[in-house]
């Protein structure tokens, strides 16, 4: 045995925890960076050459896992209806923010590849559509190269929290459909005023209370901290709660008007999957900014 493997091996021995600690860190940083590696293979293929094949996957295992609790929602309900409705709240969010984080991916790579980026003056779909947060957990240069054809990664991260989000604010949608039921019963003799008062409180009471508690839980999951809250409040509070009154009125017409109890949430938290999603998006960052056009002289330089 030579010196150094003499060295090394006297080390080990001296120190086995140390030897140990260190091939752990190394196996972990070897996982780490194949999963990195493998998430931005998925990343980077796409179904018909527009939407992301990692978004298009776990949008099907959350609609697998919806199906199969609605296949035994009853069942669930009637064992423990305050725990059915916290899972589907979480799945359902989960879906919608999957959405969101979809059209953005989309809309990103139409950008990018754009040789001289979209105009948002022209093209109606970027109003609405936002870039991700900017917490990127593939932004190794070793591992994403800079390319004009790559989407957003899909933000696992901000996934949870639209789940969390969304199953932590089950049990208070519940217990406030339920205050309205018992508050503004319905009858066969008369229905539809108190139906018009249920509306006409969810509206005016927990319309606004909810619009406030997602900025705000949003924001301090992402760190945002006090003053990230008021920012965000000040900058999308209004413009959220006057399109969330163009929307949810007459969704909660029909819902309590027509819908059994048991499923007034989850068909709220169904049709909010479109809202969740807008919610989402208007939740980002920063909007999409558009890449100058060139001047003349730079279209003279072009290949022709």
């Amino acid at each position: 045995m030579n010196l150094e493997a003499s060295v090394f091996a006297s080390d080990i021995i001296s120190d086995p925890v140390g030897w140990t600690t260190t091939t752990t860190s190394s196996s972990e940083m070897t996982w780490e960076l194949n999963r990195r590696r493998w998430l931005r293979s998925l990343n980077s293929r796409f179904i018909y050459g527009t939407v992301p094949l990692l978004h298009t996957i776990i949008f099907c295992i959350e609609m697998a896992l919806f199906a199969r609790l609605t296949s035994r929602f009853n069942g669930y309900y009637e064992e423990r209806p305050i725990l059915t409705m916290m899972v589907s709240n979480a799945i359902l969010g989960g879906i919608a923010d999957t959405v969101a984080q979809s059209i953005t991916a989309i809309r990103q790579r139409a950008v990018r590849k754009h040789p001289y980026g979209l105009d948002a003056r022209e093209d109606a779909a970027a109003i609405e559509i936002h870039e991700l947060d900017r917490k990127n957990p593939l932004s190794d240069r070793d591992l994403i190269p800079d390319s004009k054809a790559l989407p957003p990664p899909f933000d696992f991260e901000r996934l949870t929290r639209f789940m969390a989000y969304g199953f932590c604010m089950a049990p208070v949608q519940f217990r406030w459909f339920k205050f309205l039921e018992s508050t503004f019963p319905l009858t066969k003799a008369s229905a539809f005023v108190p139906a018009m008062k249920r509306v006409a409180c969810d509206q005016l009471v927990f319309a606004p209370f909810g619009v406030a508690a997602f900025f705000t839980a949003m924001t301090l999951a992402e760190g945002g901290g006090t003053k990230g809250v008021s920012q965000k409040m000040k900058d999308m509070y209004f413009p959220t709660l006057k399109a969330n009154y163009i929307l949810w009125p007459a969704v909660q017409v029909v819902n309590f008007r027509l819908m059994p109890v048991q499923f007034q949430l989850p068909f709220v938290s169904t049709v909010g999957i479109a809202w969740t999603a807008y919610l989402s998006l208007t939740n980002a960052a920063e909007n999409v900014q558009p890449a100058s056009k060139p001047n003349n002289t730079e279209l003279e330089s072009l290949p022709r």
